[in-house]
């Protein structure tokens, strides 16, 4: 697409444009803007918001910071808030179960046996997420492929897999499930260095066997020899890459020890997932994650706000309840501190051999799978961008005018150079990519 706009720029006619498009030597100065890393974050939290508390009076630069968008009012200028932006999704399953696995995915559930409320049966998707699409776009090229590509980090969520619990999608059919333990996700990163020094020195003493006896096996044993000697030596040389942390940008973060995977530590938990999810892009492990807070119909219980209701129970009060409504904000606002503590985490960081922060080169979006709880409606989705990663025009409030969200996400492909002409159900595409430059 740079190729393509510089050419035209420069008043060649299209008939040129399939040849010297090729001719690498005439872009330099795109080549280079294109080494810059760009990242995506996508983060959700369930059971809708409370609108009154959440979306700004007004749209454009000078927009207001509600009670619950409060924690965020330091990045004013580096947020993007889409109002009027729904989820036009439809078909088999109930509002949270399209709300939560059509959210990235922007297409049908295959017919299936979970029963939603309502007697509303599904399963799957019939496609794939957009951050799994971004990254397979990245590790296409080998100068944005990472060691992991894309990481997906839970915070509260537990074993069962259904299509309320998952939102990121390898494919039709294919849920990716986050990592909702920090200790599992610190060992899928940096390994346990202490183990793998302790299996290299038990591979050294299998070698050491099987040379012993090399001179005692009759020929006919000496090709099983061979190949047991070559899977050791293997073993040994990947061990051997990844048993060091000497190479890395920066340290893992020091964890807490022996924290539970449970409610009442959902707020220490969530902290050490962002440590490791920004540990990981300075790292460059990866340059797309998802940090998921519990999920569709969650109920965790925020007792470390005082709230000892379950969270999807308060959501279906009417707001006529008073005390409930303003659980309800606090619970919002909560996430919205956890994003702020993101951003601020981003926004401190250095960008590795690149001028700025962190945050200059990643766009985080929070989303949730339905606009308000009590409705269980699938229009005016919340999503607020922040960060500058994605050449986004930032600092406002904008009205999508009442866009499928699969344009939104049709924009999240062009903005890493990955011009797809459609996402998910292409009849909700019409239009093409929302203009957010």
């Amino acid at each position: 697409m740079h190729r393509r706009s510089a050419l035209k720029k420069i008043g060649l006619s299209s008939l040129s444009l399939p040849i010297l498009g090729q001719a690498g030597s005439l872009f330099a100065s795109n080549q280079a803007e294109k080494r810059a890393k760009q990242r995506l974050v996508i983060m959700f939290s369930p059971n809708g918001t409370i609108p009154k508390s959440f979306w700004p009076d007004r749209l454009g630069e000078d927009f207001d910071h509600k009670t619950i968008l409060k924690p965020l009012e330091p990045f004013h200028d580096k947020m993007l808030i889409l109002r009027n932006l729904h989820n036009k999704v439809r078909g088999d399953g109930d509002n949270h179960m399209r709300g939560m696995s059509c959210l990235l995915t922007g297409t049908e559930l295959f017919p299936g046996n979970v029963m939603g409320g309502g007697n509303t049966p599904a399963g799957w998707p019939k496609g794939n997420s957009i951050d799994r699409e971004i990254c397979k776009h990245f590790q296409a090229n080998e100068s944005t492929r990472t060691r992991f590509g894309a990481l997906h980090f839970g915070v509260g969520i537990k074993d069962t897999a259904d299509p309320w619990t998952r939102m990121s999608y390898d494919g039709p059919n294919q849920p990716v499930t986050p990592l909702s333990d920090p200790y599992e996700s610190y060992r899928k990163l940096y390994g346990n260095v202490r183990e793998k020094k302790q299996v290299r020195s038990i591979l050294d003493d299998l070698r050491a066997d099987l040379r012993k006896v090399e001179s005692q096996l009759p020929e006919s044993d000496r090709k099983l020899l061979i190949e047991h000697a070559q899977l050791v030596n293997r073993m040994d040389r990947e061990y051997a890459e990844g048993s060091s942390l000497e190479n890395l940008v920066a340290k893992p973060p020091e964890l807490v020890e022996g924290l539970r995977n449970q409610n009442d530590n959902l707020p220490e938990l969530g902290r050490m997932q962002i440590d490791l999810l920004v540990n990981s892009f300075v790292n460059d492990f990866a340059r797309v994650a998802t940090l998921q807070y519990t999920k569709s119909v969650g109920q965790a219980k925020m007792n470390w706000l005082d709230i000892d209701d379950a969270h999807h129970t308060l959501s279906h009060e009417p707001d006529k309840n008073r005390v409930a409504y303003d659980k309800l904000v606090r619970i919002n606002t909560w996430f919205a501190e956890e994003l702020a503590y993101l951003l601020k985490k981003l926004e401190t960081t250095p960008e590795p051999g690149q001028k700025g922060s962190m945050l200059d080169h990643t766009l985080v979006i929070w989303t949730n799978e339905l606009g308000k709880g009590n409705s269980h409606t699938l229009d005016h989705i919340p999503f607020v961008l922040a960060g500058n990663g994605f050449g986004f025009h930032m600092g406002r409030s904008m009205s999508c005018d009442n866009a499928p969200h699969n344009r939104f996400l049709l924009s999240l492909a062009h903005a890493v150079g990955h011009p797809l002409n459609a996402f998910g159900n292409p009849n909700l595409c019409k239009g093409g990519p929302l203009d957010l430059t």
